[in-house]
């Protein structure tokens, strides 16, 4: 086993609060589940571990599996169709095709157009992020933002979706029960409301290497491929998570709402990365949050990566929950590490 060096560095920050001058909307979300769920219980069996060991230490009690014939892209489409057909947008109106994930399927053709192919937006530009891991989303929302601001886009189709199952060891007690795969959708799209859209956002990062790599190959097992024998695995360094994640979600957010000239309290949803359930409490306890203004679906779900604060967004927006004129926090951190926040008005 190869450790990584922990290598500080000063941290880089872009903030404003000026909103952009081009409002949109999310017009509607879409959530992909694979089927197969795997329980604690189910865990317990082959780890050295217990249910009651898992509920403690993360809260989460069940989460998902993509099977082995499948890739990120399938789960991707999933989730997109759906959101597609809640927006009312047709594939071919589609401008861009954003998808954020650390699990891609190969390191190209790239993911999103494996999707935007699948779907039919021949005309959309695809994108893909990846190196923020679980705050891929956070990166691909703000750059989805911006380009809705040119007056060629007005359509963007975000997708997050991982699949933790190909990059996690199956005996690793720790990682191992983290992680869960899905996918989960939005569509933005431009309005005509005054003041919808982006009003702040607060990015940071930090070079620190928090997870180890487990030789044994020379690829990462990474879909459409099985789990295999020999290949590299992604461990976690859990102190290192917890220490960061329960300093900078809330640096971010407070930051990126006092931007936006509110407070903590006057926000209405807050759509946070389902990492680790005690990581959320310490974070919303440390902001005063209404637990109820902030879902959980990491119980369930598991953390799933990029995809986990849209899964939350999309909770809320079924439920019908997101009104006009709400506003919204969405914040995530991802391995390495960056963090960000971003503050929005719902049209």
């Amino acid at each position: 086993m190869t450790t990584l060096a922990h290598v500080e560095q000063p941290q880089l920050c872009h903030q404003t609060g000026d909103g952009l001058p081009v409002p949109f909307s999310v017009a509607g979300t879409g959530l992909h589940l694979p089927p197969t769920v795997i329980t604690n219980a189910m865990l317990a069996e082959v780890l050295d571990t217990s249910d009651e060991w898992i509920t403690t230490r993360t809260g989460i009690r069940e989460r998902r599996r993509l099977a082995p014939e499948l890739a990120t892209s399938d789960m991707a489409l999933a989730a997109a169709r759906p959101a597609l057909s809640a927006a009312g947008v047709e594939a071919s109106a589609i401008d861009v095709v954003i998808v954020a994930s650390y699990t891609g399927d190969m390191p190209f053709p790239s993911t999103a157009l494996i999707v935007k192919d699948a779907l039919g937006a021949h005309r959309a530009l695809p994108l893909d992020f990846s190196q923020a891991a679980c705050a891929s989303g956070v990166q691909a929302l703000l750059t989805a933002a911006h380009l809705l601001q040119n007056r060629s886009i007005r359509t963007v189709l975000l997708v997050a979706a991982d699949c933790a199952s190909r990059i996690t060891h199956p005996q690793d007690r720790t990682a191992g029960v983290f992680f869960g795969d899905a996918a989960a959708a939005a569509v933005l799209t431009r309005t005509d409301t005054p003041g919808a859209g982006l009003l702040s956002y607060d990015l940071g990062s930090q070079l620190t290497y928090d997870v180890q790599v487990r030789a044994g190959g020379s690829r990462m097992p990474t879909s459409p491929a099985t789990v295999a024998e020999g290949a590299h695995y992604v461990e976690m360094d859990g102190r290192a998570v917890w220490e960061t994640a329960t300093t900078r979600i809330p640096e971010c957010i407070e930051a990126s709402v006092r931007r936006a000239g509110l407070t903590v309290g006057s926000v209405d949803h807050f759509f946070l990365h389902q990492a680790n359930l005690n990581i959320l409490r310490e974070a919303t306890t440390a902001l005063g949050i209404d637990p109820s203004k902030a879902p959980i679906t990491l119980d369930r779900l598991g953390n799933t990566g990029a995809a986990g604060m849209f899964t939350a967004l999309h909770h809320t927006v079924s439920a019908g929950r997101l009104k006009p004129g709400d506003t919204f926090v969405m914040s995530a951190i991802g391995a390495g590490f960056q963090w960000g926040a971003l503050c929005l008005r719902q049209a």
